[in-house]
């Protein structure tokens, strides 16, 4: 699914009428009709709604879902901003239609200020708001009564609805937040996301509901190949489909690959054994960790199913074993050789440490190596400065003669720190980092962060919109090291989808896990008890609409 800016959008409406004879009146009828479903499903105790529309387009989607509510039983006020003889076009006629067929709504012109005072009580005794005041194409801030509207409804007991925008966001925005938009608990867009809706906590409140709500796109009749976006931006959670398909009859462990876990150190046992059950719970057929001597017994206690290659320690750490770091000589022809037999993906540099060599030995192993691989932690450490070392690994044949597949997930420090940059020059320009980084040295980056990034070598950038605050736990990014690893080992012609999949199961597996639990008592291998709930999650719901961000079938009674 890709990401469009407003400009974009536009065009991708005019095409659709003018290439693919779908009229704008068909498209706003479609449109309204599916905010009016998403409300009757999502609040079916709401019986007073009030939608508050503006003159435009956006208006018109709100006087169509009026139209539909009041249809299904359900009260409803509509307040007008503006003037009816105001209201051009199609968003006319849908106002008309709306007036010739539901005359039990009440629809209050609202001039000025002075007219809100009138409403008030309508306000008030509101059970669900739809916000349809403006959409894609305003440029912010919001003025006049459109402002002085915001307050009402920031002041709101209501839950609000969205139409394709919180009003007086810029759709073009890839911030968190927005100075000045309306609130809103759910946002029903259409066609496809904007930047906005991707990168922007859009929707959600503690007051009203879930900290992150949700945010859908409708489909309403524009066709796939009027959909054109220039960005190279897409929805991360679209590529979750390669993960939908029913496993062969006749499958057997060797179908789905062998994942070689690669850290640890002693105190951090943890990490290496959180890769490889996550590895194992992610569908590879086998999984083996091969750590240090010192930590050996401990990961092999983690799982059954986890095979263990001890590693030999350096002379220094085997006189200090409380270290615990590999030695070079596993490092020998033949050694390798044998560590690396039947490998299909390794998962380098859970809990691997920067104590006595280890950097030297992250960088050798991955210069003596070409089987794909997911570099984390400490081995991302090690190539600080270093990144040239990282091209001319991902540039290396592997044992078939094709570019080397290599998966580097930073969080924004461990980026600071292999590009030299501050935390906050990361932070600042993600995209373009991610994207640039990604593409000259040849590899897979998954920048971490709100809105994780999957930047691919050839300058694709794919958003993730899943996962929630309770992901801010020491092991989250070793459970996903493990999840990518096992995606990429059993997809391993379709490098792309399988890291971006592998990014958005963790998240929603997440998600599961925060509202079967709490954000605050979440624990990273909490997410792992929930990684079967986001194999079965399905981001369509009975309506059409994809939930790209929120989980779907997650009914509200208010």
């Amino acid at each position: 699914m890709e990401i469009l800016t407003s400009v974009e959008m536009g065009a991708v409406d005019r095409r659709t009428a003018e290439q693919f004879g779908v009229p704008l009146a068909e498209l706003m009828e479609n449109a309204g009709t599916a905010v009016a479903r998403f409300c009757l499903r999502q609040y079916p105790a709401a019986r007073r709604v009030v939608a508050l529309c503006g003159k435009g387009n956006n208006g018109g989607d709100g006087f169509v879902a009026g139209r539909v509510l009041a249809a299904a039983g359900v009260g409803v006020a509509v307040l007008l901003l503006g003037r009816e003889d105001e209201v051009k076009g199609e968003a006319a006629r849908a106002l008309a239609r709306l007036r010739e067929e539901a005359q039990a709504v009440a629809i209050w012109p609202l001039a000025n200020e002075a007219g809100l005072a009138v409403v008030s009580d309508t306000m008030a005794s509101a059970e669900l708001l739809i916000d349809a005041v403006v959409g894609t194409g305003f440029k912010p801030p919001l003025r006049g009564l459109a402002a002085v509207l915001r307050e009402l409804v920031a002041n709101s007991a209501a839950p609000v609805v969205a139409v394709d925008l919180p009003s007086g966001w810029d759709s073009d925005s890839t911030g968190q937040t927005a100075q000045g938009a309306f609130r809103a608990d759910a946002v029903v867009t259409f066609t496809a996301p904007k930047l906005a809706h991707v990168f922007g906590h859009l929707a959600g409140s503690p007051q009203t509901g879930p900290a992150i709500g949700p945010v859908v796109v409708a489909e309403i009749g524009s066709p796939t190949k009027a959909i054109v976006s220039e960005s190279g931006l897409s929805w991360a959670g679209a590529a979750k489909s390669i993960t939908e398909q029913p496993r062969e009859v006749n499958a057997n462990k060797g179908k789905y690959g062998h994942v070689l876990v690669v850290g640890g150190s002693y105190g951090t046992a943890g990490a290496p054994s959180m890769a490889s059950l996550a590895a194992l719970r992610a569908g590879a057929g086998l999984v083996t960790a091969a750590v240090p001597e010192v930590v050996a017994d401990a990961v092999a206690s983690i799982a059954p199913e986890l095979m263990v290659r001890p590693l030999w320690q350096s002379a220094a750490t085997r006189r200090q074993e409380r270290y615990g770091v590999p030695s070079e000589s596993n490092l020998e022809p033949e050694r390798l050789k044998q560590l690396l037999k039947g490998i299909d993906v390794i998962a380098f540099g859970t809990g691997l440490s920067t104590r006595e060599g280890a950097s030297e030995f992250a960088r050798e192993f991955v210069a003596k190596t070409t089987l794909p691989m997911v570099i984390d932690a400490d081995a991302l450490n090690a190539f600080a400065g270093r990144t040239e070392l990282l091209k001319r690994a991902a540039t290396a044949n592997d044992a078939n003669g094709k570019p080397r597949t290599l998966v580097l997930t930073p969080h924004p420090g461990e980026m600071a720190r292999l590009t030299g940059m501050t935390i906050a020059a990361v932070e600042a320009d993600r995209i373009n980092l991610a994207r640039s980084f990604a593409t000259e040295h040849k590899l897979t980056l998954v920048l971490k962060g709100w809105r994780t990034l999957i930047a691919h070598p050839d300058g694709r950038i794919a958003v993730n919109t899943s996962g929630n605050p309770a992901m801010a736990k020491g092991g989250s990014g070793d459970i996903l090291t493990g999840i990518i690893a096992a995606m990429l080992a059993q997809f391993p012609e379709d490098v792309a989808r399988a890291v971006e999949a592998a990014v958005a199961l963790h998240g929603l597996a997440a998600d599961f896990a925060a509202r079967a639990m709490d954000e605050h008592t979440v624990l990273a291998t909490d997410t792992l008890a929930h990684l079967s709930d986001a194999f079965r999650y399905r981001a369509k719901d009975a309506d059409g609409l994809t939930w790209i961000c929120g989980l779907n079938g997650v009914e509200r009674n208010g």
